[in-house]
C-alpha cells in the first residue's frame, strides 16, 4: 500500500464501535486503517464465515499522545482537574526513554534544584514499590500511577496514525491497536501530542520544523553559522553485571571497530566505568531522522559492540575481565525531531538571558548540552560542546506548548516550539515533566471553558498559573496569589514552637526557599501544632499543606546507583516529609477533627471534608518518615 494510500484509507475511519466478530457478509465494513475485504474468517463455534470487525469509537475531553514522563504528567493533570483523559502510548510500557526499553535517567532540569508536582510523586512512589532499584519495576510503578487515576483511560500499544480535521481542529485520532489489530477513531475537544515525533500533530498540519537554525536568525551565538539539516541522534545504554570471575567477550559479526585513538581525543569520550551505558555512543541525522531511524537502530547496536569488543579485548581495562554484559537497549532513545511551532519560539538568547513570561508556565535549568549531531560518526569533533550554562532556572511560556494554526493541539517534551540551541536544554526530562504537567491542566481548563489554548492564554493564564502553583508545580519568580485562599486572609498564624523559618512564611506564595530568603517553618520537633485564626467565621471544606523533600537533593533512578548513593541520594521516601498529622476546625469553642493525613508520600497534602463554618483551624504535625522536626513550606484553606 503507498504511504498516501495508506493514510487516505486512516481518515475513513469506523463506523460502529463494537469488538465482537461479525459473521456474515462485510465487505464495505472495514475500509479503516486496515483493509479487511479479503480476511476469510471461519469461526469454528458458529460454524460460518465472516469478517472480524475490531473497531471502536471513543469519545473524551483530553486525548494525550504518549505515554513518556510528559505524556504522563500531562494526562494525569488533565484527569485531576477534571477532564475524561485518554492516554494512548505506542509501546507496551509507559516512560518513553525514561523506561525500561531505553533507560535514560530520569534527571532533573537543574543541578542545583529538583521538580515538585507529579514527577516528583512519581519518583518517590518508586521508591515504596521498588527500592530494589528495578527498572522492569519502576515501569509497573508508572503502570500503576496511571491506571489508579480516575478520569484517566490508558491504551498501551496503541499508535496514533492519522488526524480527522474540522478546519484548523483536530476532530478525531485514527489510532492502530498493534497486539489486538484494532482500529480507534478517538473524539475529543483538545489533544496534547507528547510523542516526541508528533505524528498525529504532523497530519494535522501543524506547522513544525527540523534541523539546526543559523546563528543569525535569533543571535544564538552557540547555533552554526549557516543553517542546516542536522539533529542531534539516537543512542542505546546498556547495564552490566560482575560475574565474579573473568568473562570473555565475543563481539557479533555486525560490531564496528571502535576508534578509541580518535574517540579519546575527547576527554567526555573516554571509558571512565564499565557499569552502564555510553551516551556518545550516539548516531544522528542531517536530513529526516524519523525515517532513518531502523537504520539508525542497527548502526547503533554495531557501534556499541564494536566500542565494548575494545573495552573487553583490547587489555586495556583490566576491570571489565570480570563484567558481563546483562542489559542492552534495543530500542534507540531520541533526543530530537519534529520541533512545532507555537505563538512562541523560545530560543537561546530567551533562555541564557533568563528572560520573564507573563505566560511562565514551567521552568529548566539544564545546559546548552547540544551534543555533536553526527554523534560517533564524527569524531573530530567533541561528543557535546557543553556550551555555558544557565545561571539560574529559566520560564518555560505557555506561547511555547501548543500550536500556532492547529486550535486545540498542544505540546509537551522535545517536540515543543523552541529552536534546536534551546531544545539543547529544555530536552531533559524533568523538565519536559514540567511542561506536560501544565499542558494537562491547561487543556482540562480549555474544556471547561470551552475554549481553545490561545484563547486561555490571552484571557485566563493567570488562572492557569494558580492553578498549578496550587497543584505543587513551581514556577520561578511567580508567587502563588489565589485570592479564594483563605489562610492568606487569616488574621494570626502561628507554630508551637520554630527553630527556622516564620510560620507567616506559609502563606507567603512562595512554596520553596530562595537563595535570597527563606520561605519555610520549621517546629522544634514533632508532635508540633499551627494555628490559623480568622477574627470572623469562615466556611471552611479544604486544607492543603506542602512539605519538605529537599528539592536541592537527587531523587531518580539510575543505572549506576552507588554513584548516587555516595553523593547523598536517598533511595527512600524523604525523611524529612511529613507522615501523619489532622485537621481541627473550632467549632462553636470546641476543637473538632475534621481530616487525618496518614502514611503520606507526597509533598502536596491535600484535605477534604464537609463544610464547617470556624474561626480557627488548627495542624498537628505527628510524624514525619525519620526527620527530627516538622517543616512545611505552604498552607492553604479554601471553602
Amino acid at each position: 500500500m503507498k504511504r498516501r494510500d495508506f493514510f487516505r484509507k486512516a481518515t475513513v475511519g469506523a463506523v460502529g464501535a463494537s469488538l465482537v466478530p461479525v459473521v456474515g457478509n462485510a465487505a464495505n465494513h472495514n475500509q479503516g486503517v486496515v483493509d479487511r475485504e479479503n480476511d476469510r474468517w471461519y469461526q469454528v463455534a458458529k460454524g460460518k464465515m465472516g469478517t472480524p470487525d475490531r473497531q471502536e469509537t471513543i469519545d473524551c475531553d483530553v486525548l494525550v499522545l504518549g505515554g513518556g514522563m510528559a505524556g504522563i504528567s500531562a494526562a494525569v493533570s488533565a484527569a485531576r482537574n477534571g477532564a475524561n483523559t485518554v492516554l494512548v502510548q505506542d509501546r507496551p510500557v509507559l516512560g518513553g526513554n525514561a523506561s525500561s526499553e531505553m533507560r535514560v535517567t530520569v534527571n532533573q532540569g537543574s543541578h542545583k534544584e529538583r521538580e515538585s508536582g507529579i514527577v516528583e510523586e512519581i519518583l518517590i512512589e518508586n521508591w515504596v514499590y521498588n527500592p530494589q532499584d528495578s527498572y522492569n519495576v519502576w515501569d509497573h510503578v508508572l503502570y500503576g500511577y496511571v491506571t489508579r487515576e480516575k478520569n484517566l483511560r490508558l491504551m498501551l500499544n496503541t499508535q496514533a496514525i492519522s488526524a480527522e480535521m474540522d478546519g484548523d481542529k483536530i476532530k478525531t485520532a485514527i489510532c492502530w491497536g498493534i497486539t489486538n489489530e484494532t482500529e480507534y477513531k478517538i473524539n475529543a475537544k483538545q489533544f496534547i501530542d507528547c510523542s516526541g515525533d508528533g505524528l498525529l500533530a504532523a497530519t494535522a498540519g501543524a506547522e513544525y520544523r527540523t534541523g539546526r537554525e543559523s546563528r543569525n536568525e535569533f543571535g544564538e551565538d552557540h547555533a552554526p553559522e549557516q543553517a542546516d539539516g542536522w539533529t542531534m541522534g539516537d543512542c542505546i545504554m546498556m547495564v552490566t553485571k560482575d560475574m565474579g570471575k573473568p568473562v570473555p567477550f565475543k563481539a557479533p559479526h555486525y560490531a564496528i571497530p571502535f576508534d578509541y585513538e580518535a574517540a579519546f581525543k575527547d576527554k567526555h569520550r573516554r571509558i571512565k566505568q564499565v557499569k552502564e551505558g555510553y551516551w556518545w555512543v550516539e548516531v544522528g541525522d542531517d536530513f529526516d531522522i524519523i525515517a532513518n531511524r531502523e537504520n539508525i537502530r542497527h548502526k547503533l547496536m554495531a557501534y556499541f559492540y564494536g566500542v565494548w569488543d575494545y573495552i573487553k579485548n583490547s587489555g586495556d581495562h583490566p576491570e571489565a575481565d570480570n563484567i558481563a554484559l546483562d542489559w542492552v537497549g534495543s530500542i534507540p532513545g531520541r533526543r530530537e525531531s519534529r520541533r512545532f511551532m507555537g505563538d512562541i519560539l523560545l530560543n537561546q538568547v530567551d533562555l541564557a538571558n533568563n528572560k520573564t513570561f507573563d505566560d511562565a508556565v514551567a521552568f529548566g535549568g539544564w545546559s546548552f548540552d547540544e551534543h555533536n549531531p553526527g554523534g560517533i560518526e564524527d569524531l573530530s569533533q567533541p561528543a557535546s560542546y557543553f556550551h555555558k550554562g544557565v545561571k539560574e532556572l529559566y520560564q518555560i511560556p505557555y506561547g511555547a506548548l501548543y500550536s500556532k494554526n492547529i486550535q486545540n493541539l498542544s505540546f509537551s517534551g522535545r517536540n515543543i516550539s523552541v529552536t534546536h540551541m534551546a531544545l539543547s536544554s529544555t530536552r531533559i526530562i524533568g523538565t519536559c515533566s514540567t511542561m506536560g504537567q501544565a499542558t494537562g491542566t491547561a487543556a482540562a481548563m480549555c474544556v471547561k471553558k470551552g475554549i481553545n489554548p490561545c484563547e486561555l492564554r490571552k484571557k485566563h493564564i493567570k488562572e492557569l498559573q494558580e492553578q498549578l502553583l496550587r497543584d505543587d508545580a513551581f514556577i520561578p519568580r511567580r508567587p502563588a496569589l489565589d485570592k479564594s485562599d483563605l489562610a492568606k486572609k487569616a488574621d494570626a498564624i502561628m507554630g508551637s514552637s520554630t527553630i527556622s523559618g516564620d510560620a507567616k512564611n506559609l502563606v507567603d506564595g512562595m512554596s520553596r526557599d530562595r537563595a535570597d530568603k527563606i520561605h519555610h517553618w520549621e517546629a522544634d520537633g514533632l508532635n508540633a501544632e499551627l494555628q490559623l485564626e480568622w477574627k470572623k467565621p469562615v466556611s471552611i471544606s479544604k486544607v492543603e499543606l506542602k512539605g519538605e523533600t529537599v528539592v536541592s537533593r537527587k531523587m531518580m533512578m539510575h543505572k549506576n546507583p552507588e554513584k548516587y548513593t555516595k553523593q547523598g541520594q536517598i533511595n527512600a521516601v524523604p525523611p524529612e516529609l511529613i507522615k501523619t498529622a489532622t485537621v481541627e476546625a473550632r467549632i462553636k469553642g470546641k476543637w473538632v477533627e475534621v481530616a487525618k493525613i496518614e502514611d503520606n508520600i507526597t509533598r502536596l497534602m491535600k484535605t477534604s471534608f464537609e463544610q464547617v463554618k470556624t474561626t480557627a483551624v488548627r495542624i498537628k504535625l505527628n510524624e514525619t518518615w525519620g526527620y527530627k522536626n516538622a517543616k512545611l513550606y505552604e498552607v492553604r484553606c479554601y471553602s
